[in-house]
């Protein structure tokens, strides 16, 4: 049986003007992508002599783009992955007018997959890719079925449309995101260890009433209204059946 913060999260969604989720990693887990920051997590790991920071970033891939490619596909990228009951659920929410907005450190464009509109992808879409000559527009498909470095008709690199360790953010996500919770009357931070900022600094800008949904203990339990340590999946799943009727 679920317990009583479930029903009180639900009951907060319910009567909230305005509810923002904010979500990291730990959002798609249960769709099979491994999370970075975690036990043996992709960022617990070294490679050679390397550490994943030091791979995934801006300078990296201009230094040594095969061998940014080659982790990038192997690690970071996963086509098959498909919307699990945390996606699906905050996509019906917002359809219903319970969720305001979703705001997202993830790269795998699973919350739009979901059916979620009003999204803002603080690190870009590995979905979406350019080439840094021309400009010209590739999917994920385009990417991944080249071998080696990708390369636009022009001859360009085409690299993913993501924010890399060592680049800003895409022009005004953060801004948009940081009004977003500002406005909010309730904002639910979900799957992530508050630790890559700026996005870390957005439960800070609430402009309501907090809570944090996480497997494991954060810095930030203690200004949250409400904690619950739990699977994000199950406990979104109870809160839309709660709110729109299943249970």
């Amino acid at each position: 049986m679920e317990n009583k913060e479930y029903k009180e999260l639900s009951d907060m969604i319910k009567y909230s003007e305005k509810t923002v989720f904010f979500g990291g990693a730990g959002v798609s887990t249960e769709s099979g992508i491994p999370d970075f920051r975690g036990d043996g997590g992709i960022y617990s790991e070294k490679y050679g002599v390397l550490f994943p920071e030091m791979i995934v970033s801006g300078t990296f891939l201009k230094r040594e783009p095969e061998a940014f490619f080659d982790f990038y596909k192997e690690k970071l990228v996963f086509p098959n992955a498909q919307p699990n009951k945390a996606h699906i659920s905050l996509a019906r929410l917002e359809a219903e007018g319970f969720i305001s907005c979703v705001i997202t450190q993830n790269i795998d464009g699973l919350h739009s997959a979901a059916g979620s509109k009003n999204v803002i992808e603080l690190h870009g879409s590995a979905l979406r890719n350019y080439c840094t000559v021309c400009g010209k527009n590739y999917g994920m498909d385009d990417v991944l079925k080249l071998t080696g470095v990708p390369r636009c008709e022009c001859g360009g690199m085409v690299r993913p449309d993501v924010t890399l360790f060592d680049e800003v953010l895409p022009k005004g996500a953060f801004e948009r995101a940081a009004c977003e919770c500002s406005e909010s009357t309730f904002l639910i931070v979900a799957g992530t260890s508050l630790s890559v900022y700026p996005a870390a600094s957005l439960i800070g800008y609430a402009g309501g009433k907090t809570a944090l949904i996480n497997l494991t203990e954060t810095e930030a339990d203690g200004m949250a209204d409400i904690v619950i340590h739990a699977r994000i999946g199950d406990v979104m799943d109870f809160v839309c059946r709660d709110i729109l009727g299943g249970l």
